[in-house]
């Protein structure tokens, strides 16, 4: 009787010249899309409301309401760009909170808090809402959120990866707001930088911890989250809770995801 090969000199042979291959094939496919994407013009993007968020005559109670779309130019390939709108009960008008970088270039600090359209396309991407509060809730958390974006401790740096940036901030405020509940999506980068220094935290939901090496190395493990690992900014992960696979670019594969606790 043959005996099988046990070290499977084969195998290592065949990942030896596919790997380089596919890598090749990946870059030759993305390159032309990135370029794409980076001859757009911001000037011209779409800036509208997308009709997802209620108007302040139609809604007295108090709203707030954390929004994801993809980021624009080429870093929307990699990454979704995240913040939070609000609404006082009775007020006539959203309060917008964002970070950016054209922010620090033209006025010196990356935090911008307006009275905005809280559902604006991102320079042409829609959004989409990934926590809705109305009412006593949303009154509670609103204090908090302008608490939490006062201390925010980066308003003087931005680097789009792998942060602090956008995602950083708005994980900043979920992170001190209870009421939020609610983790950024896996394609968020920027999301796990939890500061220099720091290497372990509670995870966005509050739900359990998180390890995280300048946001290049890290895992989390929490009911809310689901088990995640992190490497070079990108996130794979399986949500136990509502079944889905989290994966780097695309985001979430399975079912939606939801705050734990209502």
């Amino acid at each position: 009787m043959k005996r099988l090969p046990t070290g499977l000199p084969w195998l290592r042979r065949l990942r030896r010249r596919k790997l380089p291959l596919l890598a090749a094939a990946f870059l030759l496919a993305v390159i032309p899309i990135l370029i794409a994407e980076e001859r757009r013009d911001w000037r011209t993007a779409d800036r509208s409301s997308a009709g997802i968020a209620p108007r302040p005559e139609d809604e007295p109670r108090a709203v707030v309401q954390v929004y994801a779309a993809r980021a624009f130019g080429w870093r929307g390939f990699f990454s979704v760009h995240c913040w939070i709108a609000t609404k006082e009960r009775d007020a006539d008008h959203f309060r917008t909170f964002h970070v950016t970088g054209f922010g620090l270039r033209r006025r010196g600090a990356t935090v911008e808090i307006k009275s905005d359209i809280p559902d604006r396309r991102w320079y042409d991407a829609e959004p989409y809402i990934i926590q809705d509060l109305h009412g006593e809730k949303a009154a509670a958390a609103i204090p908090k959120i302008e608490r939490a974006a006062a201390a925010y401790p980066y308003p003087a740096t931005y680097r789009a990866w792998p942060g602090p940036n956008s995602n950083t901030f708005t994980s900043f405020i979920i992170r001190h707001v209870p009421e939020l509940g609610v983790e950024l999506p896996p394609n968020a980068i920027g999301k796990d930088w939890l500061g220099p220094g720091k290497i372990f935290g509670r995870s966005e939901s509050g739900t359990g911890f998180q390890a995280s090496l300048f946001a290049l190395l890290g895992v989390t493990v929490g009911l809310g989250e689901g088990i995640e690992a992190n490497l070079l900014g990108l996130t794979l992960g399986l949500d136990l809770w509502r079944p889905a696979l989290k994966l780097p670019l695309i985001g979430r594969v399975g079912f939606p995801d939801a705050p734990l606790f209502d």
